[in-house]
Formats: structure tokens, C-alpha cells, sequence
């Protein structure tokens, strides 16, 4: 079974990195440690200075140096020490070897705490869903001896519960009974397997599908959000502008939802809250806000501008004419942008959820989803829905309430949160 044997193989992988961490910082729970490690541009920019300070310091005693004390230095008997200077520079070459050792001990330190975090964030935020979904899955297997209607019946409903779809349920059942016959399987802890390596087929098969952000290789990098009011929109903006001004790059937010009450003034807040720029006007055209705030992103030379749109999908027409507009105010002071259009969906509604992609996706050019509030539901599995119904690839997933807790999509991670118990 190849799939499934790379899925355990991933799964031991980061349970390996996850102990590793554990046993290293003496900690049951990764997130409470904090360890500060210099930069490496900093450790480099602040060796230049010594090196340039050291280099200047010299210069100046070489011009203090008199002709006369020059002349009497001649006249000294001149020892051999070239034995003893070599000496003393071995050591110093020596002690710079151990010190960039050290640090390259710490910078590889520092990487696997930051992959251990990132994977105990995937396995609390997909806990409920793990609990849920797996757990049934594994009871399944020791409740049923052999692979009967019954068994296909309840197998169903678990997944039904798990947010999978039903249509995408019906097509994995189908599926999964045609391998039983052709493979003749009666085992259903061994079916268990077959099932896990069924679903990420699901994900991973067909097109190819990026989770990576696409950036502009010159001028500012246009995100723009779409999604119903109520989603967590303005506050999916905040986040992934905290993000990348961690990541040192300068961000502006535009307002271009200007008729919903209250909606400018939240994102100018989060903006104020997250150094991020802001640019936005109530009540007026939102393609016209955009027209102008992205002549101040480029006046200011941001290098990511995030794009608010209002989430009235009750009328459908007016809101694709809005899109359609701002969409060519855009192309026309950028070109090739937005470089991404991303869809806010909330995690706990579920299939709603899908429908809403589904519209989205009938209005406007979505390149990647948005799914807030992951770690709040045990329906985790929308993510193979997702891309079983409407083929676009999530980008983010919302992993907890803090600023740190929208985390770029990983597969692997994925795959780790909601089944390290099964394997």
C-alpha cells in the first residue's frame, strides 16, 4: 500500500521530532517553551561591525605611529615570535570554529522546536475532529468481523458526520467496496488502512493543487478576501498581516467592504494593531477605495496589500459586478494581479460552507480557501470535501484564536493531526 505506507512513515517522522523536542526541553507541552536564539543576520551583521571597528581602531594607530618611533624600531634586536603569533592565531581560528559550530547547533535547535510547535498545533486543532472521526473509525474496525452492508452503512454516517460531503461519501463508499471485492478483504482493522489511504487519494490525486502563496516578483502583492459577513474575514486579514510583517515585509490593508456599518473602522483598528498601513472610506464606491489605496501602496512601496470586498452574496449579480469592477482596478494599476483571491469560509458551518465556495466560485477567480475556526469543530474532514467538490486548495487553516494560530496549510501536518492515534 503506498500511500498509506508514506502516511505512517510521515506520522513517525513527526511524532520522532515531537518526543525529540519533549525530551531535549524536559516539557510535556511544547508551546510553553520559549527559546530565544540570536538570528543569523544579526550574529553576521554584528561580527562585520567588530571586524570593521577592529579594522579602523588599527588604521588610526598605524597613523599615530611616528617616523621616529618607525626609525628606533629598526635599531631593536627583532625576536623570532613567529611561532608564538601563529599560536595565538590557531586559537582564535579555533574558538571561531567552535563558536559557528555552536550556532549552527542552535539554528538547527531553533528549526525543529519551530517544526515541533507547528505540528502540536495541527494535533490540539484537529483534536476534536481526531476524537470524533478517528476514534469511530478505529471501533469500527473491532466492532464489525467481516466486511458487511452493515459495516458500509455505519462507515458512512461517520464520515457524513466528519463534514467528508455526501456526494463525496457516496463515491468513496462505491469506490471503497468495488477495492473489498477486487482485493477479496475481509480484515476490517486491515480495511482501516485501505480507508485512510482512500481519503488522501482523494486529496492528492488529479490536479495539482499549490498551498503556497503566490507572490509578486516585483511591485506589491495583491490578496484579495471574499466571504460571507460572519466568517472571520476581518480578522483572517489581521492575521496573515501580522504574518508577514513578523516575516519583515510592509503591509497595507484596504478597506472595500464601505457599506456595512462598522466594517471600515474594524479593519483600520486591526491594521493600527498589527503596523500594517490602511487605507479606506465609508460609504462611497468600494472599487474607487481600492483605485486609490493602491496608488498609495505603490507610492509607499508596500510589498503586500490584503483587500477587504463585502459579503453580501444574497444577490449574486450585484456582487459579481462589484468583484468584476474592482478586479479590473486592480489589473489596471497592477498587472497579473490579484495574485491571489482567497475564500474566508468558517469551518463550523459545515456544508454551508461548500455551498458558499460553490457560489463563490460561480462569481469570481477563487485561488485558495481560507478555513477559520478548524480547531472549534469536529468536522476536520471539510478539507477533503473541499477539494473533492470544488478542486481549489486551502491555504490557511484557523488553528485558534490568537494572532500565531492561522497557520499556512500543510498536508503532512494534516495528515499527522487526525490520525497519529490510528498509527
Amino acid at each position: 500500500m503506498g500511500l498509506f505506507d508514506k502516511l505512517k512513515s510521515i506520522i513517525s517522522r513527526k511524532k520522532e521530532v515531537v518526543e525529540e523536542v519533549k525530551d531535549e526541553y524536559e516539557v510535556e507541552n511544547i508551546e510553553d517553551i520559549e527559546e530565544p536564539i540570536e538570528d543569523l543576520n544579526e550574529i553576521v551583521s554584528d561580527n562585520e561591525s567588530e571586524e570593521s571597528e577592529s579594522v579602523d581602531q588599527d588604521d588610526v594607530e598605524g597613523e599615530e605611529e611616528t617616523e621616529e618611533d618607525s626609525s628606533s624600531k629598526e635599531d631593536e634586536v627583532i625576536e623570532d615570535v613567529s611561532d608564538e603569533e601563529y599560536t595565538e592565531d590557531d586559537i582564535e581560528d579555533e574558538e571561531d570554529d567552535e563558536e559557528w559550530a555552536s550556532f549552527i547547533k542552535e539554528q538547527e535547535q531553533k528549526k525543529k522546536l519551530e517544526e515541533a510547535k507547528e505540528i502540536e498545533k495541527y494535533d490540539k486543532g484537529l483534536e476534536k475532529t481526531r476524537k470524533e472521526f478517528v476514534s469511530k473509525l478505529s471501533l469500527l474496525g473491532i466492532k464489525y468481523t467481516k466486511v458487511d452492508d452493515e459495516y458500509f452503512d455505519e462507515l458512512e454516517e461517520i464520515l457524513i458526520n466528519a463534514d467528508v460531503g455526501v456526494n463525496t461519501v457516496m463515491k468513496f463508499i462505491d469506490k471503497l467496496r468495488k477495492r473489498v471485492k477486487e482485493e477479496k478483504i475481509t480484515d476490517t482493522k486491515y480495511l482501516n488502512e485501505v480507508i485512510v489511504d482512500e481519503l488522501f487519494i482523494i486529496y492528492v490525486e488529479g490536479e495539482s493543487l499549490t498551498d503556497k502563496i503566490h507572490m509578486a516578483e516585483e511591485g506589491p502583492t495583491v490578496l484579495l478576501f471574499v466571504g460571507v459577513n460572519g466568517v472571520g474575514k476581518t480578522t483572517t486579514i489581521a492575521k496573515i498581516a501580522h504574518k508577514y510583517i513578523e516575516e519583515g515585509k510592509s503591509v497595507m490593508m484596504i478597506a472595500g467592504d464601505t457599506f456595512r456599518a462598522g466594517a471600515v473602522d474594524q479593519l483600520k483598528e486591526w491594521a493600527e494593531r498589527t503596523g500594517a498601513s490602511f487605507y479606506g472610506k465609508e460609504n462611497t464606491d468600494p472599487a474607487g477605495v481600492v483605485y486609490d489605496g493602491l496608488l498609495k501602496a505603490k507610492e509607499e512601496n508596500v510589498d503586500l496589500v490584503l483587500i477587504d470586498t463585502a459579503g453580501r452574496l444574497q444577490n449574486k449579480v450585484n456582487l459579481m459586478k462589484e468583484l468584476e469592477k474592482i478586479n479590473k482596478v486592480i489589473e489596471k494599476h497592477i498587472p497579473n494581479a490579484p495574485h491571489e483571491t482567497l475564500l474566508v469560509i468558517d469551518a463550523t458551518t459545515g456544508q454551508n460552507g461548500i455551498s458558499q465556495a460553490i457560489s463563490f466560485k460561480e462569481i469570481t477567480n477563487i485561488t485558495g480557501i481560507v478555513l477559520t475556526k478548524l480547531d472549534g469543530t469536529a468536522k476536520g474532514g471539510i478539507v477533503l470535501a473541499i477539494k473533492e467538490e470544488v478542486n481549489i486548495p486551502v491555504k490557511f487553516i484557523g488553528l485558534g484564536e490568537k494572532m500565531e494560530d492561522l497557520k499556512p496549510f500543510d498536508i503532512e501536518n494534516y495528515i499527522y493531526g487526525l490520525f497519529k492515534d490510528m498509527m
